[in-house]
């Protein structure tokens, strides 16, 4: 990165939270898209704490006892069986373990689910949810990012929406810059991020997370998808932010012996059960003790899986060795170029911690920004990713004047012709029918890629439910209004209805209403349903209100009262009213 020169001017009072170490940021080059293995090494001494970040205080997570049930069709079934454990600021920590050994579940009980048993403390206290949220990140297995937006605008929409007053603009584009040349994103930082490689995606999904400066964060299978460079990058990049006085806690499947060496604790579950925690290079000895030599050839990590997978006595002795993770194997000196990789004393870090939670409890607030704040950055954002999004609005736009084009051919000129009420009649029909699986069906199709985006923004703390559907609903109305207008133009003129503007406009109000509400109902679908199942759900719920709206034509006054209420339910029944309304009121 010669080319660019990195950001060297400090700010004032914005140093990282009470670290007592002071580290550089890496300047060696990349090579092609990664750092070399080798640089990225070099760099643990040389990573200068992130310190324009906000301050945020070290965690230290102790957890007593935890364990986890779930309903089943043969029972209950017991997912964690009372473990303990301790994940301390500054480590990096892998939880490894064969698959269902209950990895993911106890990273998502650590970091913030619901309905266990036991015992969690923060830094020594009860951990307060409101609070912990804030603290901590959860990056997942999966690399979900906003489409349509670059990695710095991504970055930046972050900070925006995550830092809110704690820094200003400046500020805040150091931040982001520094991130950049850190996480070594910066040759990219205007590349689209769904073009970016899967150890680029992988970073800059840390790199979202990083912005607000989390002292804590979790990641469930980092590796998976990535080649074996990308995987080796990637962990040393998380062992050079544990060094900056973070908790990061990971789940990890089968990693290579070189990768297991990175890591500064590994706790292994099996069948729910805790077989040991503690220093990596610890692990075989410990196995030797219960009677597992492990040879010198063979790689740690794919020795104590063989080990534990299928032998259950083994998991149980092992448990039993360490009293299910509430023994742990530590090397007592742990030294690292003659420095204490300790950052902070233990009562330093309770007291830093208190003072947080007492400023924390203070403000009140659930969210960095105000609900405005949070809607103003979500629809702009929104409405970025719309305008670059041209495929879709050039196939909208097409589908809306082909439609127009073909209804006003269907019902050319029959407006004025009074012999035919009933064509008339169906010209409103077709409208409403237009309109309702027009827009019920775009969410249908596209929520439910944007919603696993939105659980992860949401559960990150970054705004609230209120703010997102503000945003999203406010941002799709200039094209509904827009083409939905257009539309009604054409097939209104071409069907020869009648040249008055109140009556046009009223039409026009009754087709743009009906479109919001079929959007609102196809969000509705497209939370509860993915995109295949929705399909189906969506236009066979509108089916009965489409029946409902034309029922009773010709009745009179005969409808039953079940059948009056029924139809009062069908908003296509007051849309069909609207049409007819503004075609054949009499001034």
């Amino acid at each position: 990165m010669s080319n660019v020169p990195l950001v060297r001017r400090a700010i004032a009072g914005a140093s990282f939270a009470h670290t007592s170490t002071s580290i550089e940021v890496p300047s060696m080059n990349p090579v092609g898209d990664h750092w070399t293995p080798a640089a990225l090494e070099r760099a643990g001494s040389t990573l200068k704490a992130l310190h324009r970040m906000a301050k945020r205080p070290p965690v230290h997570i102790i957890f007593e006892d935890v364990g986890y049930t779930v309903n089943a069709s043969e029972g209950e079934r017991t997912i964690l069986h009372n473990v303990s454990g301790e994940f301390r600021s500054g480590e990096l920590t892998c939880i490894l373990g064969p698959s269902g050994a209950g990895k993911s579940t106890l990273l998502n009980i650590l970091a913030g689910s619901t309905g266990v048993n036991g015992r969690i403390t923060v830094n020594g206290q009860a951990r307060d949810m409101r609070v912990f949220k804030k603290l901590s990140s959860y990056i997942m297995q999966d690399d979900i990012l906003q489409p349509r937006l670059t990695v710095s605008e991504s970055l930046k929409i972050a900070a925006d929406l995550k830092l809110g007053s704690e820094l200003g603009k400046a500020e805040k584009e150091l931040v982001v810059e520094e991130i950049l040349q850190t996480l070594g994103l910066w040759d990219h930082r205007d590349t689209m991020s769904q073009s970016l490689s899967g150890g680029q995606s992988k970073r800059l999904s840390i790199a979202l997370e990083l912005v607000n400066n989390p002292p804590i964060i979790f990641l469930d299978e980092p590796t998976t998808g990535l080649d074996i460079v990308s995987i080796r990058q990637l962990v040393v990049l998380l062992r050079l932010l544990s060094r900056q006085g973070r908790t990061i806690i990971c789940t990890i499947h089968q990693p290579s012996a070189s990768l297991f060496s990175l890591f500064d604790r590994v706790y292994v579950l099996s069948r729910g059960l805790c077989c040991y925690q503690g220093a990596a290079p610890l692990l075989v000895p410990y196995l030797a003790e219960v009677g597992h030599v492990c040879p010198k050839t063979h790689n740690p990590a794919d020795f104590v899986l063989e080990t534990l997978v299928g032998n259950v006595e083994t998991a149980a002795q092992m448990s039993e060795l360490c009293q299910n993770g509430k023994l742990c194997r530590t090397i007592n000196k742990m030294i690292r170029d003659g420095r204490k990789r300790e950052l902070h004393s233990y009562e330093s870090i309770q007291r830093i911690f208190t003072e947080h939670v007492a400023k924390e409890q203070l403000q009140k607030m659930n969210f960095p920004t105000s609900f405005m704040t949070q809607f103003l950055i979500l629809i702009k954002r929104m409405f970025l990713q719309m305008r670059r999004n041209s495929l879709n609005l050039w196939i909208q736009l097409f589908h809306h004047i082909i439609g127009a084009l073909l209804m006003g051919g269907i019902f050319f000129l029959i407006g004025n012709d009074g012999n035919q009420p009933i064509a008339n009649f169906k010209f409103c029909l077709s409208c409403v029918v237009f309109f309702m699986y027009t827009y019920i069906m775009i969410p249908i199709l596209l929520f439910p890629t944007e919603l696993r985006t939105l659980r992860r923004e949401y559960f990150n703390r970054w705004y609230s439910l209120k703010a997102y559907y503000a945003a999203l609903t406010l941002s799709t109305m200039p094209l509904l209004i827009l083409l939905g207008t257009l539309f009604i133009a054409i097939c209104y003129t071409m069907s020869g209805q009648i040249l008055e503007f109140k009556r046009f406009v009223l039409f026009t109000i009754t087709g743009l209403l009906t479109g919001i509400c079929s959007e609102g109902f196809g969000l509705l679908v497209g939370s509860t349903f993915n995109a295949t199942n929705g399909s189906i759900v969506g236009p066979a719920t509108v089916a009965p209100l489409l029946a409902l709206c034309c029922y009773g034509l010709g009745f009179g006054s005969h409808i039953e009262a079940f059948m009056k209420f029924l139809m009062s339910l069908s908003y296509l029944r007051y849309s069909l009213s609207g049409f007819c309304l503004a075609l054949y009121q009499v001034k």
